[in-house]
């Protein structure tokens, strides 16, 4: 059971005992039900949950949220029915669980991009839920499902809809954009509360509802005043938060992490954006002051949930929460998910062929401009029409191929599903198995067009990764924010027309016209992107030792899934290549995932090594 923050939800009757049994006692808060039985169980912050209560229902917002507990019951009004508690929601701000009581009947829902996730598991035969898989998992004593843990390997992560897999076996997560009811005898279901807008907004309109939805979720980060602290890199994502924080009652502290390449100009824009908000206290970190990527791969290896290629990043995540919090930071903003939702991959082009014709070759003519791209492969690549599950089952019969550079645009379902250089013929076997069951039930994807099918997939990556990031910082004192992230901000942007939001030559088009007027405009204008390949290539050379070493003894290679030989050759290779960097951090993240656990994996039995592909 983790030592920090969690909580777990019962339902409403005696089938609930068993769980009440178990995890009573490693709890020091409880929330009853109206019958008086444990509705939730576990240990957070004061104010991390505020409960609404009426005759007919009660409500708990677990996470980000300035609401009340008499603004809450005033939205909770006459419910009296599971199905009417989404609109109790509608109205809040921030990134958080809620969990309804209703009749008896038990409602829990996370957010549509992942950062707060909801699992389930049986214990004496009745469900209990919680926002942590590690929870449930030392409740029931679950061992590691290795079938799961051999696709987090993957360059790609998790992929839907095996992404909704856990890596623990008998535990059992909700995809985000669904709910788990639990009724009174502990049996459970599954209930759609999210569905991917269309993207029909016109940008004008679409840029106004974002303007709202990013400045009421940073208000949800500054309301309680005191101080907050906000990475400030120079890209548009990060000054977008910190001008709005500029604006609330809280004081703003920034930081940047200078870079290692004489020619990123992330530095310059950040001084810029600097000079622009001189009431805030601005901190920059040059790259001797601070970890590298890799440092600290040896451990200690806290409890980790899930393993989480942000595992790399351990040591600089300590550095950073220790730097603000010195500075007086309660809380700290981020800006992941902003690349992935006001961005738009040029997937867009292929959905615009078919939705809009007339506007499609504008849109070809520029990006063949903007990025040297000859026209026959791109008009080959945007004939292609295959099915999601078609290009999931043709993606994981190449999982094993050797990499290879591309000679022309992918319009593809998703990326392409690449296992690394050094899985074993084992590994491949047991991830190709696992997606192939995933094939056979016909999976649908996130959304009907491409780009907007793969806009909510990254920002799934990027949930997941936000989640495993702030439970590391609140570790070290600072709990992390990513408001870009949130339900209201995630709906606004995949609400804009898809050409309007890729624009034919702006940069984040969507994000610029929502920040006219909060964002200095010479800010505004910035087209380019800071770059950090160098950076990660320096940390690479300075700790290659410490990752060959950790890699000797891998837990990995004892479970017969990497050849450390293989690895070994990789690593010492003076530049690997992009793609070998990719799989690494993934692998890192699974083998520092197993060392941080007391329990042994479990080895399938259901696959045999001699099983064909």
């Amino acid at each position: 059971m983790p030592s920090e923050e969690w909580f777990a939800v019962l339902p409403d009757g005696p089938a609930a005992l068993a769980a009440v049994c178990t995890l009573r006692p490693r709890a020091d808060r409880i929330v009853a039900h109206d019958s008086g039985r444990p509705w939730l169980l576990g240990r957070w912050a004061d104010g991390q949950v505020t409960v609404a209560r009426t005759r007919k229902a009660r409500i708990a917002v677990i996470g980000r949220c300035s609401v009340t507990a008499a603004e809450l019951t005033a939205l909770l009004g006459q419910v009296d029915d599971l199905a009417e508690v989404e609109r109790v929601a509608r109205p809040l701000a921030g990134s958080f669980h809620l969990i309804a009581s209703v009749g008896g009947r038990v409602r829990v829902r996370g957010s549509a991009s992942g950062v707060r996730r909801v699992f389930h598991a049986l214990m004496d035969g009745a469900t209990v839920a919680s926002g942590r898989c590690d929870v449930l998992a030392a409740a029931i004593g679950a061992p590691v499902d290795e079938e799961v843990l051999v696709t987090r390997l993957l360059a790609a992560g998790a992929v839907h809809p095996v992404e909704e897999r856990s890596t623990w076996r008998g535990v059992t997560a909700v995809p985000p954009d669904h709910c788990l009811v639990i009724e009174p005898d502990g049996r459970s279901g599954l209930r759609r509360w999210w569905t991917v807008p269309e993207p029909v907004l016109p940008l004008a309109e679409g840029a106004e509802a974002l303007r709202q939805a990013l400045s009421a979720a940073v208000d949800s980060c500054t309301a309680g005043g005191g101080t907050v602290s906000a990475d400030l890199s120079g890209g548009l994502d990060s000054a977008s938060l910190c001008f709005l924080a500029a604006h609330g009652p809280a004081r703003l502290v920034t930081t940047h992490r200078r870079g290692a390449d004489p020619v990123n100009s992330d530095a310059v824009w950040a001084e810029r954006a600097r000079a622009a908000l001189p009431e805030a206290e601005h901190h920059s970190v040059g790259q001797e002051e601070a970890p590298l990527w890799f440092a600290g791969v040896h451990g200690p290896y806290p409890p980790l949930e899930e393993p989480g290629a942000w595992v790399r990043d351990t040591a600089r995540l300590a550095d950073l929460a220790r730097r603000m919090s010195m500075a007086g930071s309660r809380l700290h903003l981020a800006g992941h998910g902003g690349d992935e939702l006001f961005s738009v991959t040029p997937r867009y082009l292929h959905d615009l062929v078919r939705e809009h014709p007339a506007k499609a070759p504008a849109h070809i003519h520029s990006h063949c401009i903007r990025f040297r791209q000859p026209l026959r492969p791109l008009l080959r690549a945007l004939a292609e029409h295959t099915t999601y599950a078609d290009w999931l089952r043709l993606a994981v019969e190449e999982m094993d191929a050797l990499p290879t550079a591309p000679t022309e645009p992918s319009m593809a379902w998703g990326p392409a599903l690449r296992m690394p250089p050094w899985a074993t013929p084992e590994a491949v076997r047991t991830a190709r198995t696992l997606f192939r069951e995933a094939v056979a039930a016909g999976p649908e994807p996130l959304a009907p067009y491409r780009a907007q099918h793969t806009a909510v997939q990254y920002a799934r990556t990027a949930g997941a990764a936000v989640r495993r990031i702030d439970q590391a910082t609140t570790r070290s004192g600072l709990p992390q924010a990513a408001p870009c992230l949130d339900d209201p901000v995630m709906e606004a942007a995949l609400s804009v027309r898809l050409h309007e939001r890729a624009g034919r030559t702006a940069h984040k088009p969507l994000l610029t016209a929502a920040m006219d007027g909060l964002v200095p405009a010479p800010l505004l204008a910035r087209t380019s992107k800071g770059d950090y390949s160098t950076d990660f290539y320096i940390a690479l050379a300075r700790h290659r030792a410490e990752l060959l070493e950790l890699f000797d003894g891998s837990l990995l290679a004892g479970m017969g899934l990497i050849d450390t030989s293989v690895l070994r050759a990789a690593l010492l290779v003076p530049h690997p290549t992009p793609h070998i960097v990719t799989h690494l951090s993934q692998t890192l993240a699974c083998e520092t995932w197993l060392r941080s656990l007391n329990r042994p994996a479990h080895r399938p039995t259901s696959t045999p090594t001699g099983r064909a592909r």
